[in-house]
């Protein structure tokens, strides 16, 4: 049995999914049982949990193989980043009673750097699951491609799609969710000891250009990546309900500037299969 948390999002749908497809038993972890009825009915077991309630953790966790742990996106982090800290108390809590055969835990790029940003808080909870006595490892994912999906609009009326990363024609580390998914379920199927560091991005290294090319390839009308100035990110963050941008702010800067990249770099990091243009395709599909 194979616990899964993050089942209605993203990435842990991806991996439940490719779990079910190759007839493993899943355990679907989910804070609101309503929302797992489509896994109930493929067959998986569901089990409710917040992710800071470490007892519900744990039984959710109890008498698994392996446990694929997604911590929900926190793009607003107070100062010290208090959040993150709590609940990489309550997985390590978890964890460490249930005692399950291991953990893999979808980390991110840059986990390891030392200058403070919004990825930081991954970084913080490896070191909080770092010494748990069950194998356990941390998949860091390149930049989703998908986090293009809030450009389809703009690049289906004006043509024009805002980039805070820049300048427009330096490649980016990205992945397809499809393939953190793919990794994910198949990590869960390894056998190891201890702490293992696994790296993924792309097939390629991705420009804002060539992600607007791929749009305009998608749309059939012209598209073009317009660099956003550093001066207004941290106003337009705070303009959109940011009570403390700077975090993200930084991340982007770490993107921009180089010193966001993966432990191994480039070379030293997995390749997934799923091109910009596949992923394209699918967002201007669903949007």
């Amino acid at each position: 049995m194979y616990a899964v948390m993050g089942v209605t999002g993203q990435v842990g749908g991806k991996v439940a999914e490719r779990l079910v497809a190759t007839a493993q038993p899943v355990r679907a972890v989910v804070r609101d049982v309503r929302k797992a009825a489509a896994w109930a009915e493929r067959g998986c077991e569901v089990a409710t949990a917040d992710i800071t309630d470490a007892a519900a953790l744990a039984r959710a966790f109890a008498g698994c193989a392996g446990v694929f742990i997604v911590i929900p996106p926190l793009f607003d982090p107070a100062p010290g980043f208090p959040e993150i800290r709590a609940i990489a108390a309550a997985l390590a809590e978890a964890l460490r009673e249930a005692r399950p055969g291991k953990a893999v835990m979808l980390s991110t790029i840059g986990a390891q750097a030392t200058e403070p940003n919004l990825l930081s808080q991954l970084g913080i909870a490896e070191a909080a699951l770092s010494a748990l006595p069950i194998p356990i490892a941390f998949l860091r994912a390149a930049w989703f491609v998908e986090n293009a999906a809030g450009d389809v609009q703009a690049a289906r009326e004006t043509g024009v799609i805002a980039s805070y990363l820049q300048p427009l024609d330096k490649p980016v580390p990205m992945v397809a969710i499809a393939d953190i998914g793919h990794l994910g379920a198949d990590l869960l199927g390894q056998s190891w000891t201890g702490r293992r560091i696994v790296e993924l991005e792309g097939p390629s290294r991705i420009t804002p250009n060539q992600l607007a090319a791929a749009f305009a390839a998608r749309l059939g009308r012209p598209v073009r990546a317009q660099a956003v100035a550093r001066s207004e990110w941290e106003s337009r963050f705070a303009a959109a309900g940011a009570r403390n941008p700077e975090p993200r702010a930084r991340m982007i800067d770490g993107f921009n500037e180089g010193w966001i990249e993966f432990e191994a770099g480039e070379s030293g990091s997995l390749k997934g299969r799923t091109g910009v243009d596949e992923v394209v395709a699918g967002l201007v599909a669903r949007g």
